[in-house]
């Protein structure tokens, strides 16, 4: 079995996504971190997050979770740049990090919306990878 990588490799991995999507905050790199942290822990190959990744699942129809709402972009559009809108009429401010510059930057407010419409879309909960890449997408939009 190989030794994991220290925490500041990790760190690393994590803050050169973030750089090469065009943002940089010490609170979002930290939630990436994290999640980098627990998909490495997962799976050993782990290299680091993709903002292809993550355009893919974004976008993807998937099964699993509620027939009404198959993907992020249900309620989110395919546009993170705009406003989206819940099934209940609610707005949601826009996902992209350039229109929304404190999304991903509270570590419980992450989890949560990730808990709930991870399993809503999905039916599951999403992993650290799948976590990583969605917000890795968004903070390049």
């Amino acid at each position: 079995m190989k030794p994991l990588p220290s925490i500041l490799s990790l760190v690393l991995v994590a803050c050169a996504g973030a750089a090469a999507a065009g943002t940089v905050n010490p609170a979002r790199d930290a939630i990436l971190a994290a999640f980098a942290a627990d998909a490495k822990q997962a799976d050993g190959a782990f290299t680091g997050f993709s903002a292809d990744r993550g355009h893919a699942f974004w976008t993807a129809a998937h099964a699993g979770g509620k027939p009404d709402t198959p993907s992020c972009t249900t309620c989110h559009t395919p546009d993170p740049t705009a406003q989206g809108q819940t099934r209940a009429g609610k707005q949601i401010a826009p996902m992209a990090v350039s229109r929304t510059p404190d999304r991903f930057t509270d570590p419980a407010k992450v989890e949560k919306w990730f808990g709930r419409n991870c399993n809503t879309v999905l039916g599951r909960d999403c992993t650290a990878v799948e976590k990583g890449d969605v917000i890795t997408y968004l903070s390049g939009k």
